[in-house]
């Protein structure tokens, strides 16, 4: 089994002091097109790497790296270069540093600005909030004022000087608007501010997951609970302006404790990343979604089985990339639902791209399913873990066509993609992965242009796996006691809330409650 990246960028290796600038700016020299078959550019190493975005003229790019934050050189894509490394922000603060740093965001409209957010799920006496980063000079960042708040934040989008966080707090699960500047919180929505019914479904099911805002609407994904477009015009009201595969909350709400854990992984649901193209008018929704292995002799469904990090399966521990040629699953990974919103109260579906197949769909298995993308230029820049990176077009919304794929999943687990600059000839886009095995976190540059994988992996299935469907009616036969025996019975792969740790989907565990303490606290 291969254990090294495909391609590895000069400057791959850094240390982890608390910052590290490791020189200036490479040449602006853009590579052309190879003409062979499509493949990186380039790659880094970049340690814990989580989160990518690139600054808007496509020359350095900014990730989480779960214990910091890094820049990197990128306007040579085909040589990478490490800017600065930044370890354990904000040590000197009781509770510091901060940690489970997952996202990291440039003001959409300064992108000096970068906001770094963390921890991205409950970590108990840990230091929480968003750092607020000077980075006019990438190579030396600045940080300029803490932020904290009583709750984690897993993601963030950052707009016009205002932070819209996601505020988990195992309760109302709000987004929270935020004055950079001032750090006070300038407005909050909760979807259990829309219908009672809602406070009575586990917040696990409708944790926030993200939010992304275009213009004045916040487009806010919900998990199980949908994604509901808000009108931002005055952030210090907001106000709902349409939904999409929103369904019912009563059914939800009955929901047994073990059926909540079992729906958290299983879709329909499951919105998990969110994005619109330049217009605002053609939504993305992304759905992170599992299998669960069944096993047609088992006459009871088991405790779900606990063996994850905060974020996936323990680092260092990836699943085989086989299940065995009888294996049998119910659900499995689901892809990028796009939507026609340029009416907000009408929201039409215009297709679905589906997830690539996986040999063991499972939590615990090989992950091929839905993860952060971006919408661009009439082209979806989508990463899908170790199922790898692809490109369409969605020029006609209703038929995607696929232009690139590129995947190796024994060296890559693909986070984000992003378009660094547009084009046939000289355009590329970036892509972190986290890691697979002993293989460590990076960055990939990959070209912007349409093409074929030599010899691709064989690794995984042939063609993509089935599109899983969204909510078909707005109310749906409630999963009820667990105690009934079912005609195939799902053993394993079990775990509480993907990406949000075990206690978010069944509120077992008391959270602090959540609230943005309105104080700026200066970085010293």
């Amino acid at each position: 089994m291969r254990r090294r990246r495909f391609l590895r960028g000069v400057g791959s290796g850094f240390g982890t002091a608390a910052g590290v600038a490791v020189g200036g700016r490479a040449s602006t020299r853009r590579v052309a097109a190879h003409p062979g078959p499509y493949e990186p550019y380039g790659s880094i190493d970049v340690a814990g790497a989580r989160e990518a975005v690139v600054d808007p003229d496509g020359d350095v790019a900014y990730l989480a790296t779960t214990t910091g934050y890094a820049t990197v050189d990128v306007s040579a894509p085909d040589r990478p270069e490490l800017l600065a490394d930044v370890r354990d922000p904000l040590t000197d603060r009781e509770g510091g540093p901060l940690r489970g740093i997952f996202d990291a965001k440039l003001d959409a409209t300064d992108p000096t600005t970068l906001v770094v957010a963390g921890p991205a799920n409950p970590l108990r006496g840990a230091v929480s909030g968003i750092l607020v980063v000077d980075v006019s000079d990438s190579a030396r960042p600045d940080e300029v004022v803490f932020h904290a708040t009583d709750g984690p934040v897993h993601n963030c989008f950052v707009r016009d000087g205002l932070a819209y966080i996601t505020g988990n707090d195992g309760g109302r699960n709000p987004v929270v608007i935020v004055d950079l500047g001032t750090g006070t919180e300038v407005g909050r929505w909760s979807v259990t501010d829309v219908a009672d019914a809602w406070a009575a479904v586990p917040s696990g099911l409708r944790s926030v997951h993200d939010v992304y805002v275009a213009g004045d609407t916040a487009f806010v994904a919900l998990w199980d609970a949908g994604t509901w477009l808000l009108d931002v015009s005055d952030p210090a009201d907001p106000t709902v302006r349409g939904r999409v595969d929103v369904p019912d909350p009563e059914p939800l709400a009955d929901l047994s404790e073990s059926a909540v854990r079992r729906r958290a992984t299983l879709p329909p649901g499951n919105h998990h990343y969110v994005a619109t193209d330049e217009s605002g008018t053609l939504l993305g929704v992304g759905r992170e979604s599992w299998g669960r292995r069944v096993d047609q002799n088992a006459t009871a469904t088991p405790a779900a089985d606990v063996t994850a990090t905060d974020s996936g399966p323990a680092p260092g521990t990836a699943a085989p990339l086989s299940a065995g040629a009888d294996a049998k699953f119910v659900g499995g990974p689901s892809g990028i639902d796009l939507w026609d919103v340029s009416d907000p109260a009408e929201p039409v579906p215009r297709a679905t791209v589906p997830a690539p197949a996986s040999p063991d769909p499972t939590y615990g298995g090989v992950w091929t399913t839905a993860h952060n993308f971006e919408l661009s230029g009439e082209v979806l820049y989508s990463s899908w873990y170790r199922g790898g990176v692809k490109r369409h077009d969605v020029s006609e919304p209703s038929t995607p066509k696929e232009l690139s794929w590129w995947r190796d999943p024994e060296t890559a687990s693909f986070w984000t993609a992003r378009l660094a600059a547009p084009g046939e000839r000289d355009g590329f886009f970036v892509a972190s992965s986290w890691g697979v095995d002993d293989v460590a976190a990076g960055l990939y540059t990959f070209p912007d242009h349409a093409g074929e994988q030599a010899d691709p992996p064989g690794v995984l299935p042939s063609g993509t796996a089935t599109p899983r469907p969204r909510y078909e009616t707005a109310t749906r036969t409630p999963e009820r006691s667990a105690t009934t025996t079912a005609p195939e019975t799902a053993v394993g792969g079990g775990i509480g809330a993907p990406g949000f740790g075990v206690a978010a989907a069944v509120g077992g565990v008391a959270l602090a409650t959540w609230r943005l303490l309105c104080r700026a606290e200066e970085r010293k």
